[in-house]
């Protein structure tokens, strides 16, 4: 056995020899199998690994376009949707703004409504008590009448006889329904 690994090392320590052989020095034989596979992996491997590259760039452009698009997009939906949310804001102020004032013509108008109830109520009023009054002035006046009417007569029937007592009676009833027709 030690004949085997010796006529390895001296096949080693040959250049010229012109055999095939192999060198059992591991650390003179790895960068060269290194050197080799590399050589034989950049040469062979280059358009593949070329063309993973490329198919990796092109995705990785195609998915940055894919967000630049959606970003544009997703700036146009804000902006159109900051631009609704200000509409909507204005149109909310107004409703308030017009809220209040209607609110304040409201009360005007009600103030105004309730200002001429009163008065019309203080008119109602007046009148109402003119018209008692007024009743009551007549009443009074025609109890007044009759008694003095009632007096007369009971004055006049003890000194009158009966021909001048009737006269006096027919001109008093006369009197009398041409005031009850004035009075009417």
């Amino acid at each position: 056995m030690k004949n085997v690994t010796d006529s390895f090392v001296s096949l080693g320590h040959w250049p010229s020899a012109g055999s095939f052989g192999f060198n059992t020095d591991i650390l003179a034989t790895n960068p060269i199998n290194l050197s080799v596979v590399l050589g034989v992996l950049i040469f062979f491997g280059k358009g593949v690994l070329s063309d993973l590259l490329d198919n990796r760039k092109q995705r990785i452009l195609n998915t940055i376009r894919n967000s630049e698009e959606l970003r544009g997009g997703a700036i146009e939906r804000l902006e159109k949707a900051r631009a609704r949310l200000r509409k909507v804001e204005k149109e909310a102020e107004d409703y308030i703004v017009n809220g209040y004032q209607e609110i304040e013509r409201e009360k005007i108008n009600l103030r105004n409504s309730i200002g001429k109830n009163l008065e019309r109520l203080e008119n109602y009023k007046n009148e109402t008590i003119q018209f008692e009054q007024q009743r009551a002035i007549n009443q009074v006046r025609q109890r007044v009448f009759q008694q003095a009417l009632q007096g007369a007569l009971g004055t006049l029937n003890s000194c009158l006889n009966n021909e001048l007592h009737l006269r006096t009676i027919s001109a008093n009833i006369g009197m009398f329904g041409a005031m009850k027709e004035i009075t009417d």
